[in-house]
């Protein structure tokens, strides 16, 4: 490394955002947050909205928290878009991906592009809020008809940051309109789909500069906007502390992004039938992995509780009998926001399961269901991809959940290894780092890096391997 810079990420998740600014360079990283904020959607006249004027708010007043910068880096959730019109103005707050507009387009698209097809294009896993099925259902809406450019949510910050329009790969990627082998926009299928082609704007790569921040923003220092791995969860891969290619990784957040990194795509029809997506990396990888809902059904069981004291709580549930209930994690009735333990009870009663009678059993429900998910993805994974295993990373929230990565270790019957929690900003820092050449070499440089910087702690599996076996066929998963 050589003298030290300060950068700041921007990191916004599907319930909060931040910006944190780091020190990289002179033997160390550091990170610290400047400023946090909400992500509260909206709902309107029966449709849900990102706040996104509100997101805009919240990163400037996070930069101007964070400083003097040299270089500021923006990633998001994916597949959610904004409108502009020519003038580059604003075309309504973005639709939610939570929002039931698709309700029934995915599978009808699938079926008029050819499920065979879609996958061999773009290599995504179906999923029915892609971007590719927002359009459609958007499809003779005014804002639709008046459009200019469409713009990813990370792209669309970036945009009002520099007054820069392009879309970074890494999400790009994930809109089912992007062809892996080609890496350009897939313009035959969005003929086909009736979605006008010149609403996307050209490609970049990650560690492209995208531009100075405008003036009239009066940031401190005159950064430039960097793109780094836009889609939060290539960044977070990136700050993955691992050593060689024989490492799964579990980016656990509200959702549970659980694959492998890859140097080419995996299209075959095991893979598409298993629903695993293929998904540009930063450095031209392949992030082959398989969404699992992740903490979101916890998330909303302590909403609806109104309980704060999550600690307390997980001590109660590691306490429960293990695989007492167990659910499909993945089940389509656990995607909208609402009541989540009256959802999760309905289920048991639909399976046969036991119902959970109290808040630590419901919790422990949740958690061996999660670390099914996540052995049932890392043995797919490996199988699918040819690719042996390791050890598991954990990063992102979930890494501080004690209880949950214990039982993944023993779920998965391989070492987890937890953390770094910030994993997203890290990968969003680093790759900024290396464009201003303060950090140097491959992804196998930049994660030696972090494991010389960050805590990370290790999970042994405890030998249960004929137990959650036994909990797998419960839910007609073969092992």
């Amino acid at each position: 490394m050589s003298t030290a810079v300060q950068v700041a990420a921007v990191d916004v998740g599907a319930s909060s955002g931040r910006v944190m600014v780091a020190s990289v360079g002179d033997g160390r990283l550091e990170l610290a947050e400047a400023h946090r904020f909400r992500n509260e959607p909206v709902r309107v006249t029966g449709t849900l909205h990102w706040d996104v004027l509100a997101l805009h708010r919240g990163v400037l007043d996070g930069l101007r928290a964070a400083g003097p910068v040299a270089s500021i880096g923006v990633d998001t959730w994916a597949v959610d878009y904004g409108l502009l019109d020519a003038t580059g103005a604003l075309l309504g707050n973005p639709v939610h991906y939570r929002d039931g507009r698709t309700d029934g387009v995915g599978d009808r698209v699938a079926k008029q592009l050819g499920q065979e097809r879609l996958y061999g294009t773009t290599g995504l896993q179906h999923l029915p809020f892609n971007t590719l099925y927002q359009l459609v259902a958007a499809a003779g809406t005014p804002q639709l008809e008046m459009a200019y450019r469409l713009l990813l949510i990370p792209d669309l910050l970036a945009y009002w940051l520099t007054g820069e329009i392009g879309a970074e790969v890494t999400n790009a990627s994930t809109t089912q309109l992007y062809d892996l082998r080609s890496r350009t926009w897939a313009t035959d299928l969005m003929a086909e789909a009736g979605i006008r082609s010149d609403l996307f704007p050209p490609l970049r790569e990650p560690g492209s500069r995208i531009g100075p921040v405008l003036p009239d923003l009066a940031l401190p220092g005159d950064p430039t906007v960097v793109a780094v791995g836009s889609h939060d969860t290539a960044s977070a891969v990136v700050g993955v502390p691992a050593v060689g290619e024989h490492f799964a990784y579990i980016s656990c957040g509200t959702w549970s992004l659980v694959g492998v990194e890859l140097d080419a795509p995996v299209l075959t029809e095991q893979s598409r039938l298993a629903n695993f997506t293929n998904e540009s990396g930063v450095d031209g990888t392949i992030r082959f992995l398989r969404n699992v809902m992740g903490l979101w059904p916890l998330q909303e069981s302590l909403r609806s509780w109104g309980i704060t004291d999550l600690p307390a709580l997980l001590g109660q549930a590691a306490r429960e009998p293990a695989f007492r209930s167990v659910v499909d994690p993945d089940d389509p009735a656990f995607l909208p926001p609402g009541d989540m333990p009256a959802r999760i009870a309905e289920a048991c009663r639909r399976t046969g399961e036991p119902v959970p009678a109290t808040p630590a059993a419901t919790v422990r429900c949740i958690l061996d269901s999660l670390a099914l998910a996540h052995r049932r993805a890392v043995r797919a994974a490996q199988q699918l991809a040819g690719r042996h295993v390791d050890a598991v990373h954990v990063v992102g929230g979930g890494a501080r959940n004690e209880l949950l990565c214990q039982l993944t270790a023993d779920a998965c019957g391989l070492p987890v290894l937890a953390g770094p929690v910030e994993a997203t900003a890290l990968g969003n820092v680093l790759v900024q780092a290396r464009a201003l050449g303060v950090v140097g070499g491959d992804l196998a440089a930049l994660r030696a890096v972090l494991r010389e910087t960050q805590q990370v702690v290790r999970y042994e599996p405890r030998a249960t391997g004929t137990t959650w076996r036994a909990a797998a066929r419960r839910l007609g998963w073969e092992d």
